[in-house]
């Protein structure tokens, strides 16, 4: 988010303090001008929210989010529909069902329970709760990577109850930490959650009467239309033609030169010239279609820097002796340019490292991105830190200030003196019985089954300690600038340092540590339009908490199937060659769990490896937003430096790898179209239709990709053996080595 400033006013100001219409007694004194022209402050404390329909539509829309999102990440191209797809198609399911169910009340058998299959009108509460629901299954299951690296990489059994635990109560732990802070980062009135301004906006949007246009269609028509055709074009990417998504014409050209490759190959290397006809590739990155301006060149300009000029430069000047690998891999490798072979040094009963081997191998290395990648992640947490205390210190010192000012003094805005007056509010220990709870699960978890996770209680303790110290300081950044740093990196650093030679034991701790804390920002974030929807707390308790075990279930289950019943899923060498079953993004994660808990940071990132000069990033990230914060103050007339954004711009590809050149390209001129081009020239086309047609296309890929799974790829059914049919662009030179000596099969030697 830009680095503009808030307007922030006293609630003893009178400026803009309109009387509501039909609650003559409350005035609009949020302290906050945004949320002031933005969120409604009446309500209507009579209208039903945990309805027949919000159960059915939350609980099968979650489970079908789900479902896909799980299906779709193993998949070269994966796919995710987001909350805004199911927020669109749910209110139409809505009306139809309250067009259409009988009114009359079911009893519950022994009991004096009633309820309606139709309590009336669809309203707005109800909606919002469905898509609350329907949203856990939006974010993913970070624990189910840790169950991929051990089936499909390690090779090694996992006990099935522990996995499943492992899941639920990586993502339930955050109810603790948010239940918690509640007070300071929901309940006040100056941690405001930007980001659910633009969902309280569609909200309002799509429950306001529309008119069809003159000679247009209504935005339902729109979706439908779109849908059918995204539904009948993804069968060519999806099936008949794979190879369209992604071309790269460098290679078409210069057919046989490494170099060429290397340049031109959208997959596997710079991407110069590369582009794909298939919106799974366009939206790999998320839709371009919900991104400003503003993020757009902040991103494409952080790629074009790092890809283009830095890598380069580490690969043809032979830093790292980068030259023996591909040039932009998650893998690694030994010194002589092989595949790491991490089960050398892997004691297979201990499942450790054995030292002895290791010394008797070789240090690990890495190709010329993926060494920086790490650099660069070092440097955007630092970034974010540096450049929101400069640009936003002087405001979030403010807001936090009145914070505890209001929490001393109960001042209560329009918001929550409506949410208090009209609903019970959750007791504080259903929060802290359900995180000791977890907590006890989460113990239990790591320490039985056999010690299968190999991480200790100490280590769920210290990384429960890290999500509680961090939630509240990372969740108050969140709330007032949308910028929210990530803990991966600092609690794969902490345990492998104190426990190295345990991979699992690292990727668990991070996970417990890092993941709680995203999973209570994002459950704040929820809790935060609940209170400014005016959504009855203990409804909202409720709906998060089915959305978070269906969530977690489904996931599981859908992952879990995968994993058992495609054979060599993940493996590209054995996996037929239009196979879509890569798994990029936990191949990603298998490689940092060698890094980071095999080896551990020790023989990594300090002399003993190869990479110690990686950690002057950590400098370079403090120090990269203070050149734009002091040209902001000395040229204040000029508005477009605010908007260079270091942390987005260092972390620009962050998602590369899995994410691939031709992702990235795709993805910004998609979105210059839409949100620059169409956005200035068409602002009403834009305004009506841009969201919708995002989730139009999201779905109706899914739909297609879904029935060619069950229908053909399920029995092995890849399509007809042609050029078109590859899983790749044609650059089969890409990944080959350019230094002198080094064999690798299928690519020419140097001398």
């Amino acid at each position: 988010m830009a680095s503009h400033e808030i307007e922030i006013i006293t609630p003893s100001s009178d400026k803009n303090n309109n009387v509501a219409d039909g609650l003559p007694s409350e005035v609009n004194d949020n302290p906050i001008e945004q949320v002031r022209l933005t969120v409604p402050i009446t309500d209507d404390p009579t209208l039903q929210t945990l309805t027949f329909r919000t159960w059915t539509l939350g609980v099968a829309g979650c489970f079908i989010m789900s479902f896909i999102n799980q299906f779709f990440g193993y998949r070269t191209n994966a796919i995710t529909i987001t909350s805004v797809c199911a927020q669109i198609v749910v209110l139409p399911l809505g009306k139809l069902m309250a067009a259409t169910l009988p009114k009359c009340k079911i009893k519950f058998p022994l009991t004096n329970w009633t309820f309606s299959l139709n309590p009336g009108p669809f309203n707005m509460k109800e909606h919002v709760l469905i898509t609350i629901i329907a949203n856990a299954g939006n974010g993913g299951i970070y624990a189910l990577d840790i169950i991929t690296a051990v089936k499909a990489y390690y090779h090694r059994q996992l006990n099935p109850l522990a996995a499943y635990l492992l899941c639920l109560t990586t993502q339930m732990l955050g109810y603790g930490w948010a239940g918690l802070f509640r007070k300071y980062l929901v309940d006040s009135p100056y941690m405001w959650w930007p980001i659910n301004l633009i969902q309280v906006s569609l909200f309002r949007t799509l429950h306001e009467k529309e008119k069809r246009p003159k000679g247009g269609l209504s935005r339902m028509q729109f979706f439908l239309m779109v849908f059918a055709f995204s539904f009948c074009y993804y069968l060519l990417p999806g099936y008949l033609i794979p190879s369209i998504s992604m071309f790269s014409i460098a290679c078409w050209i210069w057919k046989k030169s490494v170099t060429a490759n290397i340049i031109g190959s959208g997959q596997h290397g710079l991407g110069i010239g590369s582009f794909g006809l298939d919106w799974a590739t366009i939206t790999y990155l998320g839709s371009p279609l919900s991104y400003p301006a503003f993020a757009l060149y902040n991103i494409m300009a952080g790629f074009v820097i790092i890809i283009y000029i830095i890598t380069p430069i580490i690969y043809w000047t032979n830093t790292y002796n980068a030259k023996r690998f591909p040039i932009i891999t998650p893998n690694v490798y030994d010194s002589n340019g092989q595949p790491y072979n991490v089960t050398r040094i892997l004691n297979q009963e201990t499942f450790s490292i054995n030292l002895k081997e290791y010394e008797n191998y070789s240090r690990l290395n890495m190709s010329a991105y993926f060494a920086l990648a790490y650099g660069l992640s070092f440097a955007t947490l630092t970034a974010v830190l540096s450049h929101v205390a400069l640009f936003n210190g002087k405001s979030i010192l403010k807001l936090w200030k009145q914070t505890t000012k209001s929490a001393n003094e109960k001042f209560a805005d329009v918001h929550l003196r409506l949410m208090k007056r009209n609903y019970k509010t959750v007791p504080q220990w259903w929060f802290i019985v359900l995180l000791m709870v977890v907590f006890g699960l989460s113990i239990w978890t790591c320490e039985g089954f056999g010690k299968q996770l190999q991480l200790p209680y100490w280590g769920i303790i210290l990384a429960c300690a890290i999500a509680f110290f961090f939630t509240l300081p990372v969740g108050i950044i969140t709330a007032t600038t949308n910028q929210t740093p990530g803990l991966n990196v600092v609690t794969e650093m902490v345990i492998g340092y104190l426990y190295p030679g345990k991979p699992l034991a690292n990727v668990a701790f991070k996970t417990y540590g890092y993941i709680s804390m995203t999973q209570a920002l994002f459950l704040l974030q929820d809790l935060k339009l609940g209170h400014y929807m005016k959504i009855p707390p203990r409804s909202m308790f409720i709906a998060q908490l089915v959305g978070t075990i269906v969530t977690s279930s489904v996931y599981f289950g859908t992952a879990w199937w995968l994993l058992e019943s495609i054979p060599n899923i993940c493996n590209d060498a054995l996996l037929p060659e239009s196979s879509p079953w890569t798994c990029p993004g936990s191949n990603v994660f298998y490689n940092a769990s060698i890094i980071w808990g095999v080896l551990g940071p020790l023989r990594i990132f300090t002399k003993l490896g190869l990479y110690s000069m990686m950690n002057y990033f950590f400098l370079i990230g403090a120090l990269a937003p203070v050149p734009i914060w002091l040209l902001s103050k000395k040229f204040p007339e000029k508005k477009w430096i605010k908007d260079i954004n270091m942390p987005i711009l260092i972390g620009a590809t962050a998602y590369m790898p899995p994410a691939r050149s031709v992702n990235y390209i795709t993805w910004f001129v998609v979105g210059y179209i839409f949100n620059v081009v169409i956005y200035k020239k068409y602002k009403g086309w834009w305004t009506r239709h841009n969201y919708v047609l995002s989730a139009a296309m999201d779905a109706g890929v899914a739909f297609m990709a879904i029935l060619l799974f069950f229908s053909l790829q399920y029995f092995n059914i890849y399509g007809v053996e042609w050029w078109g049919n590859a899983g790749d662009d044609h650059c089969p030179y890409a990944t080959c080595p350019t230094a002198p000596g080094v064999i690798r099969k299928g690519c020419p030697v140097f001398h």
